[in-house]
């Protein structure tokens, strides 16, 4: 949004209305604004209508990403005035309010979207280490507060950007406003606005997000019985995209904040002439994840044509049916519950080894018994409902 802002601009004596030529940085995000909103809007609408139309059993995954669809659609809005406002030449036209509210729900999408990844990852490091708990935490009352939880927390956390936006005449001879940073020329309020964004949208979140995916990692590499889902590699391509894309602006907020602190004029330079394409870049990430979505569901396409989205979302319901690790507190004589040993013994059965459990050669009681109890434990398994 303050790509117009370090174009060259020759000024005459008389006052201009349009201002002479587009800027490289202009130039660059024109082009990234329009293939983000060409490409984002329609696909996030269709994330938005597969979920809604063509999934009957939604998990907590698919529900996310309806949100984080509902998210970038929103942002993507603001493209055309954005677009208008490079390519039109005439700065700002749209007033001090609209400038300040197309930068705070750029700020609201970017907070959303990260600390929805990092429920998708709190949900999926419960799965694998908390299975039971995970299955009594996942109910539908308790997802809705956890939403309505991250959305007022990015509503919050979102609030210094309008003070920090303003539409202000730069040139004296050029009587046309710009939507643009504004800190009173004050160095305070310019580090704490990077350094807040960075801490509370980067930093804190992916640490988070780490912590959980090194957990399951473990995990995982302990557990008798795997299964890497496409749920769990449609959130991995999610959060490499997000960190992919955003990382570059947080770096940016990093240089300069340093750059502040120590005088460093260089440092300063170099964040303010990147800042522009760094933010243009960002604001790309809300077009991407339905790219990703046509790649990972790519094999529904030729059997379910445009309901393919639906199937994928589909498929990470069934994987969070599943669960890779089981966990109780009262161990049996054996070493192991009954509850555990029929489970595990259930899951040998499935991966084609044996498991060394109670035998007995008794007139085959003891054979039915297990298939019994190896049938109960499949119906187990499958009972285990993401939402309730």
């Amino acid at each position: 949004a303050t790509l117009c802002s370090n174009q060259s601009i020759s000024t005459n004596a008389s006052p201009i209305t349009v201002l002479p030529s587009l800027g490289i940085s202009a130039q660059i995000g024109i082009a990234i604004l329009t293939l983000a909103f060409v490409l984002g809007f329609p696909g996030n609408l269709f994330v938005v209508w597969s979920v809604l139309c063509r999934v009957k059993k939604r998990s907590v995954t698919c529900l996310l990403v309806l949100n984080l669809a509902v998210a970038d659609a929103f942002v993507l809005l603001s493209a055309p005035l954005f677009l208008r406002y490079l390519a039109g030449r005439r700065g700002w036209e749209f007033g001090s309010a609209a400038c300040k509210l197309v930068h705070y729900l750029s700020s609201v999408n970017m907070y959303v979207s990260i600390y929805l990844i990092c429920l998708m990852s709190v949900d999926r490091w419960l799965a694998v280490s908390r299975p039971f708990l995970s299955q009594r935490m996942r109910t539908k009352r308790a997802l809705l507060f956890l939403l309505l939880g991250i959305w007022m927390m990015a509503f919050v956390l979102s609030l210094p950007m309008p003070f920090y936006r303003s539409n202000l005449r730069l040139f004296p001879h050029i009587p046309l406003t710009f939507c643009t940073q504004y800190h009173w020329d004050s160095v305070g309020h310019r580090v704490f606005q990077y350094m807040f964004e960075t801490i509370m949208g980067c930093l804190l979140p992916f640490a988070l997000i780490i912590m959980c995916y090194a957990s399951v990692i473990c995990r995982l590499r302990s557990a008798m019985f795997q299964r890497k889902g496409q749920g769990s590699r449609l959130i991995l391509l999610i959060i490499c995209t997000f960190a992919l894309f955003w990382l570059p602006y947080h770096i940016i907020n990093i240089i300069e904040v340093i750059g502040l602190l120590q005088g460093s004029d260089t440092l300063i330079k170099a964040a303010t002439t990147g800042r522009p394409n760094v933010t243009a870049f960002a604001y790309f990430s809300s077009a991407v994840n339905p790219i990703l979505y046509v790649f990972a569901g790519s094999s529904h396409i030729r059997q379910a044509g445009l309901s393919f989205m639906g199937k994928l979302f589909e498929n990470t319901y069934s994987e969070s049916r599943t669960t890779s690790t089981f966990r109780s507190n009262r161990p049996s004589r054996s070493g192991s519950t009954p509850d555990e040993s029929s489970i595990l013994h259930t899951l040998s059965v499935k991966l084609g080894r044996p498991f060394g459990g109670r035998q007995t050669d008794k007139g085959g009681s003891d054979t039915t018994q297990s298939k019994d109890e190896s049938g109960s434990e499949l119906k187990t398994l499958a009972s285990l409902d993401p939402l309730e």
